[in-house]
């Protein structure tokens, strides 16, 4: 099976996700990384079993909570980036988010509507 952009994307997210982590466990802050990395790393893999999923349902669940995932990394993406905890720049990562969050918000909102005809 050929992989998906938003599996792709996602993937490639995650990647990220972990670089900061480490950078952010290297200047002693654990809270919010931890947070980051759970939520951050969460959103391929909901992505995984949607892709996996054996009914339709099954798929939209697993992506919609991919959606919630990625909006709560958002939310610590901004914390982070506004209390000045670090001195990290994580705009890219926002922009990233953002970009997930619109094909996550599309590919839901398709998957509802398709739910509804059927």
């Amino acid at each position: 099976m050929k992989e998906s952009i938003v599996q792709k994307k996602s993937f490639q997210f995650s990647l990220k996700i972990i670089s900061l982590y480490k950078m952010l466990q290297k200047e002693k802050e654990f809270v919010i990384s931890n947070q980051i990395l759970r939520s951050g790393t969460s959103i391929g893999a909901n992505i995984e079993e949607a892709l996996a999923g054996q009914r339709k349902r099954d798929f939209t669940a697993k992506m919609s909570i991919s959606s919630k995932e990625a909006r709560e990394t958002k939310y610590w993406l901004r914390l982070l980036n506004e209390s000045e905890l670090t001195k990290l720049n994580v705009n890219s990562l926002i922009l990233d988010i953002d970009e997930l969050i619109r094909i996550l918000t599309s590919i839901v909102k398709t998957s509802q509507q398709n739910l509804t005809k059927n």
